[in-house]
């Protein structure tokens, strides 16, 4: 019976790819892998299939080889038959154990990119959550934070072995922390159950950190907060994480910053609002105001005759520092004209006359309103 054709197996085209070929082929892997589809001859069929065509083509040359003579060229000794000998029978280097290393490492073992030799791990990273005042967020500070994390035990120096003695290589895996096993006619590597993956063992622990190489103790750390810094920044603090386990490399500590609420300011990038409210006859008859920045210093407003509820009054360079420069945003006031509250006998007699006195010039807004309310309704 005649082969089917490699890319008709593979699903893909001629001009498939490097990338393209191997997606194709780790789907299909999936799909027809023998762990999934138990006591299915017509799967595992498939898949040595789709295995034995994912070899071929995977190497330039044999695919280069095949492209021009086809299945011949891996038959009785053709110009491709060199070497591949084993792509139906997944042996070789190359074959089959290789490519389910690729396929299903992660499924398999997907912690050994944190181990390196000696069973050294690097520590984990540590968040700590930081909350400033606005106005350390303006000037910038200098923190001290106290942080409960591991450190390297200063009894074994990160071994993890009792002083006087060292780890031994593990006599299961030989010091690479994974076995392979053969299951029918393919291999699956894991974990080794001695050593855990660290490829060593300790026979003698050390008694103070019972053999991790780090113990768990509070350090105070100096964090720097530069002016200009926002709400939500996280700033890294390489090294100060968690300790790696017996000596490796120690994780980062992330310091997490929220700014408190100001009970006068709000924040927009280098920028300031606040919001002040002005008496009704301030606002009509103008007049200045002063404020207090977060400078400390007092900057006056003038408002001019006939301001309006929302008038905005811009303060250039009174606002924030832009982080890491020597500018700053800007302060703006928006003002909230007051209508007076808890009148007397006599301001009800003057605003009663003062209103009797107004025309329509006095409320433009308000009259202007009414008429275009009553022309688009077409009321009287």
């Amino acid at each position: 019976m005649a082969k089917a054709d490699y890319y008709e197996t593979l699903g893909v085209s001629r001009s498939v790819d490097e990338k393209e070929l191997k997606s194709a082929f780790r789907k299909l892997a999936m799909k027809y892998h023998p762990d999934r589809n138990p006591d299915n001859s017509e799967a595992e069929k498939k898949f040595k299939e789709i295995n034995e065509a994912y070899e071929t083509l995977k190497d330039p040359q044999k695919r280069a080889a095949y492209d021009r003579f086809g299945h011949a060229a891996f038959e009785n000794g053709g110009p491709g038959a060199g070497g591949f000998g084993a792509a139906g029978g997944f042996g070789g280097a190359g074959g089959f154990s290789d490519i389910f290393e690729d396929i299903f490492g992660e499924m398999m073992g997907g912690a050994r990119g944190r181990r390196s030799s000696g069973g050294r791990e690097r520590g984990a990273d540590l968040r700590y959550n930081m909350e400033i005042t606005l106005e350390e967020s303006f000037e910038g500070k200098t923190a001290q934070i106290r942080v409960p994390t591991s450190v390297v035990c200063d009894e074994c120096t990160g071994s993890g072995a009792k002083p006087g003695s060292s780890p031994t290589t593990c006599s299961t895996c030989h010091g690479s922390g994974r076995v392979r096993a053969a299951q029918g006619f393919f291999s699956v590597e894991r974990t080794c159950p001695t050593c855990h993956g660290r490829g060593e063992t300790i026979s003698d622990p050390c008694p103070k950190c019972r053999g991790e190489g780090r113990t768990v103790e509070e350090r105070s750390l100096s964090v720097n907060i530069p002016a200009g810094i926002e709400d939500g920044t996280r700033i890294r603090l390489q090294g100060e994480g968690e300790a790696g386990l017996r000596g490796g490399p120690s994780g980062d500590l992330y310091i997490f910053l929220s700014v408190k609420p100001h009970p006068f300011f709000q924040r927009d990038g280098a920028d300031l609002h606040c919001s002040v409210p002005i008496s009704m006859t301030q606002a009509a008859l103008g007049g200045k105001f002063e404020v207090t920045t977060l400078d400390g210093t007092k900057s006056r407003v003038s408002v001019p005759e006939g301001t309006q509820t929302g008038k905005q009054f811009r303060l250039k360079g009174k606002g924030m520092p832009v982080l890491r420069s020597s500018h700053k945003g800007d302060l703006y006031i928006q003002v909230r004209v007051e209508t007076p509250q808890k009148l007397t006998r006599r301001q009800r007699e003057l605003l009663q006359e003062f209103d009797e006195l107004s025309s329509n010039e006095n409320n433009p807004e308000s009259n202007g309103f009414f008429a275009r309310m009553k022309e688009f309704f077409g009321t009287e």
